[in-house]
């Protein structure tokens, strides 16, 4: 892919650049197969601040450099420097939270472009994301029960909702690695397509979402994360408000016209 306009950050082992309406973050440490450093907490961080503050961003893409790995999750090479005592756990858990915050408050669409390893913490990574496109060589796992530790409640709840809970058992009791086609099956990922089709497919449907009416797109995305909260707690306010900005936008009139002049439509998102 072609650079597009690149975002100061933090660190050189993230890397963000927008272009043609279309955020690209990339996790920049393939020696260590992705692996997220403290550093890189905060690369993501300032990097999904930056694509939230830019109103020409209408999709955000995720993925690792080389063809090994995703991400590996959190780089447990530097925990005994970062994670030694209760006090700095508490200040890593901190910027780890904080770069996932910023990924959750994205209000345009997140995909994760996903090549090689994306097992234990880089599925948690992957689960962030919208949509999830892999290619065929990919493989897919939570180690959690061969090394004796618990995965998060919050990365839980995604792999519950995305599967169904006797899915998600059958990953998290066994611990196994997945292909990328039992992946698919499993609800794991959207689309499979070969190594050499990943880039292509998934910059083909980062543009045509990008096409699309961005006011309209928002809405169904916080409504439909809104299905999995009770709704009881639910901000049927906020959701009204989502779904009013749309009929009274211009880019509701926009497609009306384009619709009756039987030409495709030119979305601003106002």
């Amino acid at each position: 892919m072609d650079g597009g306009a690149r975002i100061a950050l933090p660190t050189e082992k993230i890397i963000a650049e927008a272009r043609d309406g279309v955020g690209w973050l990339t996790f920049n440490q393939p020696e260590r197969r992705n692996a997220i450093s403290v550093e890189m907490w905060d690369g993501i961080a300032a990097a999904g601040r930056a694509f939230a503050a830019d109103p020409e961003v209408r999709v955000v893409v995720m993925r690792g450099a080389g063809d090994k790995a995703f991400t590996a999750g959190a780089d447990i090479s530097e925990f005994e420097k970062v994670r030694a005592d209760a006090a700095a756990e508490a200040a890593y858990h901190a910027r780890s939270v904080a770069a996932g915050q910023a990924l959750k408050a994205l209000e345009v669409p997140l995909i994760a472009m996903i090549r090689g390893f994306c097992v234990g913490g880089g599925m948690g990574m992957a689960l962030r994301a919208d949509l999830r496109i892999a290619s065929s060589d990919s493989r897919f796992g939570i180690p959690a029960a061969r090394l004796g530790v618990s995965y998060s409640q919050e990365s839980l709840d995604r792999l519950t909702q995305l599967t169904g809970p006797s899915v998600a058992k059958h990953i998290m009791f066994l611990g196994r690695q997945y292909t990328a086609d039992q992946a698919l099956a499993m609800g794991l990922v959207n689309e499979v397509v070969a190594p050499e089709a990943l880039e292509e497919t998934v910059t083909a449907i980062a543009a045509e979402i990008a096409a699309n009416a961005p006011l309209s797109i928002r809405a169904s995305k916080a409504m439909i994360e809104a299905t999995a909260i009770d709704p009881s707690r639910r901000d049927h306010a906020r959701e009204a408000e989502l779904e009013r900005a749309c009929f009274d936008s211009e880019d509701y009139k926009e497609g009306r016209r384009a619709f009756m002049e039987k030409r495709r439509p030119v979305f601003r998102g106002r």
